[in-house]
């Protein structure tokens, strides 16, 4: 039986489990130029935020695959890549060149990430390793086709 003609299942989204939603979301937001879905957005200054508290969806503008936040109570923080609490997932990132991913590192420590792992020296895959704002595990690495 060939799958391939009679798959109907699609990724739709990756959920990260979180403390602060609104705080991850939002960091993602800026970092991927991802939109929240509506209903989603930031509530206007003295505001309640529910959701923020709750469930939290990214949509990027051109399609493809989301990024959704769900509230959790308690997460110990990966300490991949060396450590006793394992990564469980990671987000792959690319850029186009080397000079691009200076630019996102340069954005992404702004933004609150955190450096895990330097390798943008590597002749056939340069990339670094980073922790967002929860400690999950993220890689921004250089793949021409991204152009």
């Amino acid at each position: 039986m060939d799958t391939m003609k009679t798959a109907s299942v699609s990724l739709r989204q990756v959920i990260l489990d979180c403390t602060d939603a609104r705080r991850l979301a939002e960091f993602y937001r800026q970092l991927l130029h991802y939109q929240y879905r509506p209903g989603d957005h930031v509530p206007p200054d003295g505001e309640p935020d529910p959701k923020g508290q709750d469930w939290l969806v990214l949509r990027n503008a051109a399609g493809g695959c989301r990024i959704a936040f769900q509230q959790v109570d308690v997460l110990p923080e990966a300490t991949w890549p060396d450590g006793p609490h394992p990564q469980m997932a990671h987000l792959d990132l690319s850029v186009p060149t080397v000079t691009a991913l200076d630019a996102e590192h340069d954005r992404a420590v702004a933004l609150g990430a955190r450096l895990l792992r330097d390798r943008s020296d590597d002749i056939e895959e340069p990339l670094r390793v980073y922790a967002d704002p929860a400690g999950h595990p993220f890689c921004i690495f250089v793949a021409p086709e991204a152009a």
